[in-house]
């Protein structure tokens, strides 16, 4: 039973190491900051963020006020005998941080999926996409002016689906992890990374028209590359009160990446 369990660390040391290198040299991390720098640079891109904006600081709020009175207290406790003197602001960093992935999945799931489909297809359009963009939506004609979003028609088909039990449980139960310092925090963003990665790219999927065996064959090849963005994506958005406005910067970095994957392809 040892030498099994020897084994299997052996082998998943292996593939962490692998896929670290492959995190590095895939240049796929970077896509979320060059989200950032396009998104703040193409004021039409900024139409859907500021139509959600106060409902997502309303539930933000929300979140977080019920996190720091159920919460806090319970978890200073804990992290007195991990943190010593820094306990308390130990435990309002966690606090945060685990108000920002809460509300960051809910609002996904209510409140801004039509939100972020805009800001991934007028991306694809910005960067000349229109024919795999017409996949999944009607497109306009070019009008004299440059507002991509002005051309983006009718949703015929939606990748994301509303909340996913699963999804929250599965953030829920990774968040105790931040309780052990330093090491405990690292795996808790690799393995959130990990599965966010992918999630990025579930409207890019969509529109190719890719089965769940076609998808999960090409994350499988790219893991690397997938869970070097997700994780740079995750991090951005575990920054307090900034979780959905990078939400979607991170949509628009995951659709430059989807251009210059069709432009390589091509």
């Amino acid at each position: 039973m040892s030498e099994k369990i020897k084994d299997a660390v052996l082998a998943e040391a292996k593939s962490t190491q692998a896929i670290a290198q492959d995190v590095i040299t895939s240049g796929a991390y970077l896509y979320p900051f060059k989200g950032i720098v396009y998104f703040a640079t193409h004021k039409d891109l900024w139409r859907p963020f500021i139509s959600r904006a106060g409902q997502t600081i309303t539930l933000g709020l929300g979140v977080t006020s019920v996190m720091f009175f159920f919460t806090y207290m319970p978890q200073m406790a804990i992290m007195a005998f991990t943190s010593g003197p820094l306990a308390a602001i130990s435990a309002a960093i966690l606090v945060l941080g685990e108000s920002s992935a809460i509300t960051n999945v809910l609002s996904r799931a209510f409140l801004v999926e039509d939100a972020m489909i805009d800001t991934f297809d007028g991306t694809l359009v910005a960067r000349n996409q229109e024919p795999l963009v017409a996949h999944g939506r009607q497109i306009k004609p070019r009008s004299g002016g440059k507002d991509v979003m002005a051309r983006l028609g009718k949703i015929v088909t939606r990748p994301l689906a509303q909340l996913n039990p699963r999804a929250l449980l599965r953030s829920l139960l990774y968040l105790p992890l931040n309780l052990i310092p330093v090491v405990g925090t690292v795996l808790y963003i690799y393995m959130q990374g990990k599965r966010a990665g992918p999630v990025l790219h579930a409207r890019y999927f969509q529109l190719k028209g890719w089965d769940s065996r076609m998808r999960d064959e090409w994350v499988k090849n790219n893991q690397g590359a997938y869970t070097g963005l997700g994780i740079a994506a995750f991090v951005l958005e575990m920054v307090p009160f900034a979780s959905i406005p990078f939400s979607f910067t991170n949509t628009v970095g995951a659709a430059l990446w989807a251009a210059d994957l069709e432009k390589a392809n091509k």
